[in-house]
């Protein structure tokens, strides 16, 4: 599978059948231009997930990709056509198969309100959480990896990279994080052995 990351929680699966952009968020640039979309789907409503202004433009240059959104999102769109889905539904784009899981978003403090999160796992091999340390139900190739947010530690998601294994770690949602290298060298230093971690370029199209 061919992947690019646009920075942040945002990126681009392309199976081979199907072309899925995923989270493209307001601290992500780049996925502005992607053209060929089967879908965008979005993990949740947060702003870093899910660019309002820029969602509209992008499903215009891509009349053909169904929206698939959480239950949250679902009541920020207005008239945006839209698919709402949810923990336990299984989705078929363009030849790819969509599992959704996870359901909730990790606590960011007691006092704020816990939203609706959906992960996704793209053709049972690779894993977006969005904003959770979802479990996937069986060995995954690849993992989206959380690496910086208010509702994350950095041990939590070694924790989550030791319990997940995959084969290799590719982490995301690093924008809030001045200096992410320094949490890639812990993933590195901690992680489970025989997982790789790859920090791919900016809009740059990597088979993983």
């Amino acid at each position: 599978m061919q992947i690019t990351h646009y920075g942040h929680s945002c990126v681009l699966l392309d199976t081979g059948a199907a072309r899925l952009l995923i989270d493209p968020g307001s601290f992500s640039a780049g996925f502005e231009s992607v053209r060929g979309l089967d879908a965008v789907l979005v993990t949740h409503q947060h702003f870093d997930h899910l660019d309002a202004d820029r969602l509209g433009p992008l499903l215009d240059a891509n009349p053909d990709a169904r929206l698939v959104v959480d239950s949250g999102t679902a009541e920020q769109l207005d008239a945006v056509a839209h698919e709402v889905v949810a923990p336990g539904a299984t989705v078929e784009i363009a030849g790819a198969r969509v599992d959704v899981l996870g359901g909730r978003h990790a606590v960011i403090h007691p006092d704020i309100p816990v939203i609706a999160n959906n992960a996704y796992l793209v053709d049972g091999t690779h894993l977006h959480p969005g904003d959770a340390f979802t479990p996937p139900p069986a060995p995954v190739e690849v993992l989206f990896l959380p690496t910086g947010a208010p509702w994350l530690k950095v041990a939590e998601a070694v924790d989550y990279l030791r319990a997940v294994a995959p084969r290799t770690a590719v982490p995301i949602h690093e924008a809030v994080l001045a200096r992410p290298a320094m949490h890639y060298g812990m993933f590195e230093k901690l992680g489970p052995q025989g997982t790789a971690i790859r920090v791919l370029d900016r809009e740059t199209p990597t088979d993983l």
